[in-house]
């Protein structure tokens, strides 16, 4: 397995490519599934993993990883901080990954959950980490094989080399605003952006923002990413272009990462997910929002 095969579209595969790689000793597949519940439009999310799903099918080989109990910060008043770096190297080395390792992280239902893996392990120096398109939905859509067969790596200890500026905090998002240098995103829908519900507690959107969906990029039958040629449309129709640092954000930085991840295979080389996102943003009065 070929680096260069490996990083076709840079960090996303087929589930063709997968397939016919499966065995490859060096191949690491991780399933990111986890689930946001909610009982009303206006209540806040419960955090489910994903493990019952992985338990009874799963693509052969795969581990599962829980996003909000091994990946995250969980002393964070928030769901899904980012953990410092050298812990967060320490819990996927334990899981298999490391150097020599290539990763492909695939979820259920959304992307986001894998574009979520894929920026943590960039922002601590690891770049051999891809995307299956289409993720599990597609794979089981086209009748590939499932296992129910846990599966587990030999650990791998590696140091992190942390890329600074990939995570950013709520002064540096406060800062940008009505800096003509950066462009601020949201990637929530389109009705939250507007103020239309209240689920973060203030409804609407950071000060000076504008909206690009998250959800509005995945095929709806195939599950698929977009073309380049309609991701970069919706990023140049709201004024994100090369030349401008780009901070994306949703509720807690998850739906972003899909975002950062696509404006990253874009070319875009300064970008950064406001972690923590309107959960903290909203619940903070002293923080400017707007709706409309």
């Amino acid at each position: 397995m070929s680096n260069a095969q490996f990083r076709f579209a840079n960090a996303i595969v087929s589930t063709d490519w997968l397939e016919a790689n499966l065995n490859d000793p060096r191949l690491r597949i991780v399933e990111c599934t986890t689930y946001l519940v909610s009982d009303a439009p206006d209540q806040p999310f419960r955090v489910e993993s994903g493990r019952a799903d992985y338990d009874k099918a799963h693509i052969p080989g795969a581990i599962f990883v829980d996003l909000q109990h091994e990946l995250s910060d969980n002393a964070s008043p928030f769901h899904f901080t980012m953990p410092s770096p050298d812990r967060f190297a320490e819990a996927i080395g334990r899981r298999g990954i490391g150097p020599g390792t290539q990763v492909v992280l695939y979820s259920r239902k959304s992307v986001m959950w894998a574009t979520r893996v894929w920026w943590m392990l960039r922002s601590v120096g690891f770049d051999d980490a891809a995307i299956l398109d289409g993720g599990w939905d597609k794979w089981i859509a086209e009748g590939r094989p499932a296992s129910a067969e846990a599966s587990s790596y030999p650990s791998a200890v590696w140091s992190a080399a942390p890329r600074s500026g990939l995570f950013v905090g709520k002064e540096e998002v406060k800062s940008s605003i009505g800096d003509a240098s950066v462009c601020t995103i949201n990637a929530l829908a389109a009705e939250a952006h507007r103020g239309d519900t209240a689920r973060y507690r203030r409804p609407g959107h950071i000060q000076g923002s504008v909206n690009v969906p998250a959800a509005a990029f995945i095929d709806p039958k195939t599950h698929e990413l977009p073309p380049a040629s309609k991701a970069a449309a919706a990023f140049a129709a709201v004024g994100a272009d090369r030349a401008r640092r780009v901070i994306a954000y949703c509720g807690g930085g998850i739906a972003a990462s899909l975002d950062a991840f696509l404006l990253h295979q874009l070319g875009y080389e300064d970008v950064a997910i406001y972690d923590n996102s309107m959960s903290e943003w909203a619940n903070d009065n002293a923080l400017p929002m707007e709706t409309g």
